[in-house]
């Protein structure tokens, strides 16, 4: 079955960076729709960034353009999300997720497979 395992959170003080992994496993990379989303206390969970793993198409929050990068490495199986200029407001469970295909990148794209979530703490 499909697993996704994140890594990589941590805590930082705000303006520094992190990059997030997440290990997939038990279904062919090559053709999903991956991303990565946050939640924080109190709030709903947020699309934070998205790639088709057999394309080039890319997806951002408005919240994050510029500060984050979503990569990934096929030969790994493993999906990132390097984090720059991180802020207070970035602090948050990150989540990964997969979509078989047809699927789409967008901020309301439905995700049918999670990880656990790795968190984020970024102080001022």
């Amino acid at each position: 079955q499909v697993q996704l395992v994140e890594s990589g959170g941590g805590s930082v003080q705000a303006g520094g960076s992190l990059r997030l992994s997440c290990a997939a496993s038990g279904y062919t990379y090559s053709s999903y729709c991956m991303g990565w989303f946050r939640q924080a206390p109190g709030k709903e969970r947020e699309g934070v960034a998205a790639l088709y793993t057999g394309g080039r198409s890319t997806y951002y929050a408005d919240s994050v353009k510029g500060r984050f990068t979503i990569s990934q490495d096929r030969a790994k199986n493993t999906l990132y999300l390097q984090m720059n200029s991180l802020k207070p407001e970035d602090t948050a469970m990150y989540y990964c997720a997969a979509e078989p295909p047809p699927c789409g990148l967008g901020s309301s794209a439905p995700f049918s497979y999670w990880g656990q979530g790795t968190q984020v703490a970024v102080s001022s």
